[in-house]
């Protein structure tokens, strides 16, 4: 702007002393108008050419600025994203090995009865199998990117598939009534079985984990005319509308790792988004009355 403004007094000067010199060598007065109109002519035009040069570098510097504000942006929030994955990981990691190799010790050292040793057997199989689903979750993340994959569907009757899947997870909350299954009978979709799984299993894990202290999960399953329906409902904290437009992004996970107190690594709705939209499917984040969230995913029936 400074710029500007020196050469547009600059240019005001130059035109002024030409007008002076033409009013000196000049002696008829009409031509002396004319050349005194063109000069003033000339002075606006190359105002406005200095102005509109002046405006453009200004925007193109602010662009840049911009540009570079939004690229450093970029970067911090992939470098945050990045340590809380690794905070995330090695706590998720570390838990159920502790927990595992702590029963075990018991079991060695100790000697029990055979409920004991049965319950201490069981919730080592159980963290086992935490660890196990963890590892799944980054392997099948790697498996997802890379251009190798690719999806096989076929036809399926996910009303069973999905009842199979609960069954075998969450068997103890579903008959303890923490999960409760509303699955329509008889629905088929073109499905990849070894990815579909993962769908269900993140959705109602996160469910389960931001679930208030009395778990209510509701699983449906229905049809209206050529779509089925997915949803999973939770009574838990639900999920504030900043959020709600980056959830699905690979490791993101609202707050801070350092003092969040849930479980988790940012990759199960990642997950459940990448395999949706590989099945021509949609997943949207609904409003739960009164509490929770539902997550609703809509399919193609066959």
């Amino acid at each position: 702007m400074w710029w500007e403004i020196l050469l547009v007094k600059q240019n005001g000067l130059i035109i002024d002393e030409k007008q002076k010199l033409t009013e000196l060598a000049s002696t008829d007065e009409v031509k002396l108008k004319k050349d005194v109109a063109a000069l003033h002519r000339r002075k606006n035009n190359q105002t406005i050419m200095i102005v509109g040069e002046g405006t453009v570098f200004l925007l193109l510097l602010l662009f840049g600025i911009y540009k570079i504000k939004q690229a450093q942006d970029k970067e911090t929030a992939l470098n945050n994203q990045q340590k809380n994955f690794f905070l995330s990981i090695t706590h998720e990691l570390k838990t159920p090995i502790a927990a595992t190799k702590l029963q075990l010790q018991t079991l060695q050292k100790q000697k029990l009865d055979e409920a004991t040793q049965q319950d201490l057997v069981g919730r080592a199989l159980l963290e086992t199998e935490r660890l196990n689903v963890l590892i799944d979750n980054v392997l099948l993340t790697s498996r997802l990117e890379s251009e190798e994959f690719i999806f096989k569907k076929e036809k399926q009757n996910i009303s069973e598939f999905i009842s199979t899947i609960l069954n075998r997870y969450y068997k103890a909350k579903i008959a303890s009534g923490e999960i409760i299954l509303n699955i329509e009978s008889g629905v088929f979709v073109e499905v990849d079985l070894s990815t579909f799984p993962s769908i269900v299993t993140n959705l109602v894990d996160n469910a389960i984990k931001y679930s208030q202290q009395e778990t209510r999960v509701e699983v449906w399953l229905k049809t209206d005319k050529n779509l089925a329906t997915l949803q999973v409902k939770d009574n838990g904290c639900g999920i504030s509308t900043s959020d709600k437009s980056r959830i699905f992004d690979k490791f993101y996970r609202a707050g801070n790792e350092e003092t969040r107190t849930s479980k988790g690594t940012g990759l199960g709705l990642y997950i459940v988004n990448y395999i949706a939209k590989n099945h021509g499917a949609k997943v949207t984040v609904l409003e739960n009355i009164t509490k929770g969230s539902i997550f609703e995913i809509q399919f193609y029936v066959v």
